[in-house]
């Protein structure tokens, strides 16, 4: 059985940011790198990278915000431009540290965050890892398994312990037993905040402008991403159910100055399935050692 350093001690603090306040937790010493969390129900900043801070804050100083909707933050996501909106509120977030630049890692929601924020100011980023990032491809095909679970979560007839434990389980990784039962007790609980039930913060387009929303959202359609010279590394999971692995192809098609790592026998959480190897790479590739 693998084990994982435990959490070090962290500093925890909220920051106010235009029209939202973001909770920030942080360690260590070094340059800055954010790590932005995935979407999913009950989803927090620390809780995803629980298997990373401590080894990355041996090196670096490790900021982990709850996403915008997300955790302690302010919740509610612009439904119109969601990568946007969470994008600026990380913009707004690295101007309240005073941080001119920094590293980001995103996995899927936060990768389509720290990628939104890349192209529309790409002088505020260093290097950047995404994890099977949300928003590659996505209208050139139907939704996968896992993300038709994930959206369906607060449909219907609402989240439930069995609709999250499925989710993760069957989607969300490649060895279901890998999660341990606290995991999806926590992330119940969070999933059922009253303030989260009541604006999901990752929802299926609806209304006039879904079809503005679902082009908006798939960044294969932005031809900025040709000419992004953001040093990036992409870790996909060969076995990904909620976004293609097929997308780790289309960006290293498409960027200028892209690494692809596809990793077997993992699914979408590659940051917690495949920790020590993340952990490596991840330090050595913001490092510059490639």
């Amino acid at each position: 059985m693998t084990t994982h350093a435990p959490l070090p001690p962290m500093q925890e603090y909220l920051l106010d940011v235009p029209g939202k306040t973001i909770f920030v937790a942080e360690t260590g010493d070094g340059p800055p790198v954010l790590l932005l969390h995935g979407g999913g129900p009950g989803a927090s900043g620390v809780s995803n990278y629980s298997r990373n801070i401590a080894e990355l804050a041996r090196e670096y100083r490790v900021i982990v915000p709850d996403l915008p909707g997300y955790g302690r933050s302010t919740k509610g996501v612009d439904g119109t431009d969601p990568f946007g909106d969470l994008a600026d509120g990380i913009r707004g977030l690295l101007d309240a540290l005073g941080l001119d630049r920094a590293h980001l890692v995103g996995n899927s929601y936060g990768g389509a965050c720290a990628l939104r924020l890349a192209l529309d100011t790409p002088d505020r980023v260093d290097r950047m890892v995404l994890m099977g990032p949300g928003g590659i491809g996505t209208t050139r095909a139907l939704p996968t398994p896992g993300l038709n679970s994930l959206l369906d979560y607060y449909t219907g007839d609402g989240p439930s312990r069995p609709k999250l434990e499925k989710f993760i389980r069957n989607h969300l990784v490649f060895n279901a037993a890998d999660v341990p039962d606290s995991v999806i007790d926590a992330r119940y609980l969070a999933s059922i905040d009253p303030e989260v039930v009541a604006a999901p913060p990752l929802r299926r387009p609806s209304g006039p402008n879904a079809l503005r929303t679902l082009w908006r959202t798939d960044f294969t359609r932005d031809e900025r991403l040709s000419r992004l010279p953001v040093a990036t590394l992409v870790l996909w999971g060969a076995a990904d159910k909620v976004n293609r692995p097929s997308g780790g192809r289309m960006l290293a098609a498409r960027m200028p100055n892209c690494d692809l790592y596809e990793v077997a026998n993992t699914g979408h959480w590659v940051q917690f399935e495949r920790a020590e190897l993340f952990n490596r790479v991840c330090a050595d590739f913001l490092a510059g050692r490639r």
